[in-house]
């Protein structure tokens, strides 16, 4: 699933990578870690076959009484022993966050559909004017997420890197499907010109911005303007919702159990 690349450095992205947003891919414009403005963001905001475990319940809006491992699954959501994941239009979505976790031996590489996807985003915001840099953090290993959490741990305690950092196994980056823009400065995107064209126009390459103002309950991470995440055709429907990817598939989210 990787392309075929080589692997770029920026002077300054090595230090801090946005947590909740690890490790080396092979994509020629993916740096293996983030840009130190996650951390000033912080300080700003303070960061095959499918073995299907569907949970089943009397009402939709219930939990399963069915466990896999030691995660309560949601009706509506499937367990294939790597990912949990929910039903999309064309196929499976993803899901990972601080109630669903992933395998630690669970590592696809950049998905080259999203890639594909997020070259064609960028180069739509470069062609208006918007100073976005053809590099970006993308795929992270659960071994990378472990330093990279440890490293935030160390530095703020946990209750604070928790807001911002992703436990290992707990990070979308995992995933290959998640990606973080860098400005040409070499920090994370946050300005606000380029924020709302994300808001406004990710969709339409099939991407929505996964941590948004006023969804830390259901997302359990602080905003990041900066963090895509890939999920093709109900992109769409999911920014034109309002709603979190949470939310919108009616599944548990919010904070570490």
């Amino acid at each position: 699933m990787k392309l075929s690349m080589k692997k770029l450095t920026l002077a300054g992205l090595l230090i801090l990578s946005l947590g909740a947003c690890g490790q080396q891919n092979d994509s020629k414009n993916s740096v293996q870690n983030e840009p130190a403005s996650s951390k000033q963001v912080e300080q700003s905001s303070t960061r095959k076959e499918r073995r299907s475990s569907e949970a089943s319940s009397s009402d939709d809006n219930e939990k399963s009484t069915k466990k896999a491992g030691e995660v309560t699954v949601d009706k509506g959501v499937s367990f294939n022993g790597s990912y949990y994941s929910v039903q999309g239009k064309s196929g499976d979505i993803v899901i990972a966050n601080k109630h669903y976790p992933l395998a630690a031996d669970y590592n696809p590489g950049e998905d080259p559909t999203a890639v594909a996807a997020l070259h064609e985003l960028i180069a739509a915001m470069q062609a208006e004017g918007y100073a976005i840099s053809d590099q970006y953090s993308g795929f992270r290993s659960y071994e990378t997420q472990v330093d990279l959490y440890q490293s935030y741990v160390n530095q703020d305690g946990a209750a604070a890197a928790d807001r911002y950092s992703a436990r290992p196994g707990y990070s979308e980056h995992q995933t290959g499907l998640a990606f973080d823009l860098i400005d040409t400065s070499g920090n994370l995107v946050q300005e606000a010109g380029a924020s709302k064209w994300l808001l406004k126009n990710a969709a339409k390459y099939g991407f929505i911005v996964r941590y948004q103002e006023g969804k830390e309950a259901s997302t359990g991470y602080m905003p990041e303007s900066w963090h895509l995440r890939y999920i093709g055709e109900d992109a769409k429907d999911v920014a034109a919702s309002g709603k979190s990817l949470e939310e919108y598939f009616n599944f548990t989210g919010g904070d570490y159990e």
